[in-house]
Formats: structure tokens, C-alpha cells, sequence
């Protein structure tokens, strides 16, 4: 960014957005925020008293096109209209992390895959929060990073990245970049190809060098295609739940452990996060730990007490020994995989909502394993009682969590569970995805 570049224009009035109208206020530019649709009543108050300019239900491109500098929300497609008409202009759009990065020294640990990078960014936060460290969680999960930057009193800041934002970032670079998986997902975006939506991930160890760290998922097959053409440059410390060899941490049986420093081992039964996929994301964080000089007891006890993320496999009640599980945040088919996988008994699945393209094949021997009924609740639920008809007896079709949720309890007995784990979005019936999984605890909550 050029030192006069004093105007600032921003298309989206999300928090990614107005944090970044707040942050570049406070540094002294001129702000537009500017929002092709209706800005939420919070942020429209929140950015009036601020003295920050913003428009909504379109953009004006004249005053867009004659910005210095433009900070563009994540959900915007690079392939839109708007987009490359700003191009078209010798203006190069980049994201709300981009320019948060540049108005702070701390250490930045970035957080991406298509899977659990939430529960991770949570994770690895507790981790060093409870090791004594100045630490704050922001970018893609609660508050943006650079509202948390307009203070910059953090020493490190766990960040979780999407493929999205990592489109739109050029100079940031991470002190830990953690790479968590990559498979199918959000491919409308990429022309349906994950190697496009691989290269977008892989962005996130651009800018490292020889003094930073790139901490990844050894045993992922696409992860381990696009290293092939990339020349890395930072200390690497690969995680596996198969090679034992691998430098930063692998799953044997029945313990964890971290090779870094010392090794430390931890039962996976003395983890708080149960399952598989949980392992990796207990590597990452203990990984994370040590790198940063934590004690190895302040770790275990980190991992062992950590309280998950709100609607990732989230407990919500047990109802006359029925146990009822949110997993709303399982927005695909890979995170409802890891859900299921997870089941420890007999489970009513409640699965549905707006299908990204979903291949429901690879979900059928767990299906056949651990569901006892599938209750549809989306307002298309053809897709997925096709591919279930043969291996589960009992399918019904809902439009609301409060019937979804009353047939759940019907199907169930005592020692078993209901799960919503939707493996698809939200947007047919609610918001998102966050107010889908509190109308689904709502509705447990009134039986």
C-alpha cells in the first residue's frame, strides 16, 4: 500500500467489514463502507457512531472506482461484475487480514482447511491462553482481526483463514501457518476443481521464510499433491494419525504425541475432544504449544479441559437418556463424515438444507454403521432420500427444527442420539448456519 493512499472504500458491511472501517478510521483514512444489500442494524449504528460514511442496497462506482485502496469481503466472488470492473481500473481489491496484518507486530498463527479449522482456532487459543500468553482469536470465526488490532494488545493472534479471504491476501504473513485439510468444498467457486481450491489454500504459507513455521496434515493426499510444485521455505512440522516418523505429532493406537522438544504423550482418552478428527486438531494445538515454549503439563491440562466450539459437536441435552447433538457448523460432506464417525451409539440423523454439489456415496458404510433414521430437514430433500433409501428403513421430511427435533425423540430410545449434522448450508429455511443449530437447541430445550 502506498503511503498517500488515504481513501478507503469498503464493499461489504459485515463484521470483516466494519471492523475494517473501524481500524482504518482509527489510522486516519477516509472510509466508505459500502454494501450491495441491507446493512444489519448493529453495524449500520455501530459505523453512524463512528462518523464512518456508508451506503447500502448498491454501490456508488464512482466514489468505489475512485478509492486508493479497497478492502473487499470474503463473500464477494473475484469472477463477479463488480469485481472486474474494479480490476478493470488498476485497483487490485484485497481482504479485511491483508490490511489488518499491516498495523501490527505480533505474532500471527493462521488457521485454514476445509474441516475444523473453527474448533482448531479455539483450540490452539485456549492452549495459549491458558499457558499465560496475550493471546486473541479473530479473522473468518467471531470478531474480525482487525477490530482486535485497533488496540493491538495481543502478543499473538490465532487466525482462522478461508479460501475466500486468502484469495484477496498478497504481503500477510504468518509466523505459523497450520494447514488442516483440503477437500471438496465450495468448488461452485473455483470452476469445480479442487486443485484451483487447493492453490487458494495453499496461500496461506506465501511470504514465509527459513525463521517461520508451516505445521500440516501429513496424510492428506491433496495437501500432499500441491506441496509437489511448491518449494517451502519454512521449518515444516507435519501431523498423522499414520507414520510415527513424521516431526510434529502422530496418533498411535491410543496415545498422542507431540515430537517437538521433548516428546509429550497424552491418551486420546484424556483429551476433551473426542474422535478421530479431533486427534488432528489436539496435534495442531499441542504442536502450536510447544513451538511457542509452553510447558508440556500446561498443554495436557489445555487439552484435556477445552470446552468446544458452539454448534461443532456441540452437547446440547439429554432428554430421558436420549443425548442430542448440534453439529450445524457441518456445512459439507466431509464435516458430517467426521460426525458420524464420532457416534459412539445408535443415531437419528438430521441432515439437509441448500446442497453444494454433495457426493453422499462416501457417507454410506458409516450410515449403514450408525444410523438408525434419517429425518430430512431442508425444503429439496430428494437427494439425499435417494441415496439413503437402501440402507436406512426409516426416512421423513421436515421443515422446521421443532418437527425435526419431535421426530428425533420419537425414532430414539434411551442410550442413543440425535444428531443434526446437516452436511449442507442453511440458507433455505434459516440465516445461517449459527441460527439453525440455536433454533435445533431451542426446540430440544422445549420438550
Amino acid at each position: 500500500m502506498k503511503e498517500e493512499a488515504k481513501n478507503i472504500v469498503i464493499l461489504g458491511a459485515g463484521e470483516s467489514g466494519v471492523g475494517a472501517a473501524l481500524l482504518a478510521k482509527a489510522k486516519g483514512f477516509e472510509v466508505l463502507v459500502s454494501d450491495a444489500g441491507i446493512i444489519k442494524e448493529k453495524f449500520k449504528t455501530e459505523l453512524f457512531e463512528n462518523g464512518i460514511l456508508f451506503e447500502e442496497n448498491g454501490h456508488s462506482m464512482e466514489k468505489v472506482l475512485a478509492a486508493d485502496l479497497i478492502i473487499k469481503s470474503p463473500g464477494i466472488p473475484n469472477s463477479s461484475a463488480l469485481i472486474q470492473e474494479i480490476r478493470k481500473a488498476g485497483i487490485t481489491p484485497i481482504c479485511d487480514i491483508e490490511f489488518a496484518s499491516r498495523y501490527t507486530n505480533a505474532k500471527l498463527i493462521a488457521i485454514t482447511g476445509s474441516n475444523g479449522k473453527t474448533t482448531t482456532t479455539y483450540l490452539v487459543h485456549h492452549v495459549l491462553e491458558s499457558g499465560g500468553l496475550k493471546v486473541e482469536k479473530g479473522g473468518n470465526v467471531g470478531v474480525s482481526l482487525a477490530r482486535n488490532v485497533i488496540k493491538d494488545e495481543a502478543d499473538y493472534y490465532v487466525i482462522e483463514l478461508s479460501s475466500f479471504q486468502l484469495e484477496d491476501m498478497y504481503d500477510f504473513k504468518a509466523d505459523i501457518a497450520i494447514l488442516l485439510n483440503i477437500t471438496p468444498d465450495h468448488l461452485d467457486r473455483y470452476n469445480d476443481s479442487i486443485t484451483e481450491y487447493g492453490k487458494a489454500k495453499m496461500r496461506i504459507i506465501q511470504n514465509q521464510t527459513a525463521d517461520d513455521v508451516f505445521i500440516y496434515n501429513a496424510d492428506d493426499k491433496e495437501i500432499k499433491k500441491q506441496l509437489k510444485s511448491l518449494e517451502i521455505k519454512a521449518q515444516t512440522f507435519p501431523f498423522s494419525l499414520k507414520d510415527d516418523t513424521v516431526e510434529g505429532g502422530f496418533y498411535n493406537d491410543e496415545d498422542q504425541t507431540i515430537t517437538i522438544k521433548n516428546k509429550l504423550t497424552m491418551s486420546i482418552h484424556d483429551l476433551a475432544l473426542k474422535g478421530k478428527h479431533n486427534v488432528q486438531n489436539s496435534l495442531v494445538a499441542g504442536i502450536s504449544g510447544r513451538l511457542v515454549e509452553l510447558r508440556k503439563e500446561n498443554i495436557r491440562e489445555s487439552l484435556a479441559d477445552f470446552t468446544n466450539v458452539e454448534h461443532r459437536l456441540e452437547f446440547v441435552a439429554k432428554v430421558n437418556g436420549i443425548q442430542f447433538i448440534n453439529d450445524s457448523k457441518a456445512t459439507n460432506i466431509n464435516s458430517t463424515w467426521y460426525a458420524l464417525e464420532s457416534m459412539q451409539s445408535p443415531t437419528v440423523w438430521i441432515v439437509g438444507g441448500v446442497d453444494k454439489g454433495n457426493d453422499y456415496d462416501e457417507l454410506l458404510p458409516l450410515v449403514q454403521e450408525k444410523v438408525k433414521a434419517i429425518v430430512c430437514l431442508g425444503k429439496n430433500n430428494s437427494k439425499i432420500m435417494d441415496a439413503f433409501s437402501d440402507v436406512v428403513d426409516t426416512i421423513v421430511e421436515t421443515q422446521s427444527p421443532v418437527e425435526a427435533v419431535g421426530y428425533g425423540y420419537q425414532f430414539a430410545t434411551k442410550d442413543e442420539t440425535v444428531l443434526l449434522s446437516p452436511a449442507c448450508a442453511s440458507f433455505d429455511l434459516f440465516e445461517n448456519y449459527e441460527d439453525r443449530g440455536q433454533q435445533f437447541k431451542n426446540a430440544v430445550r422445549s420438550l
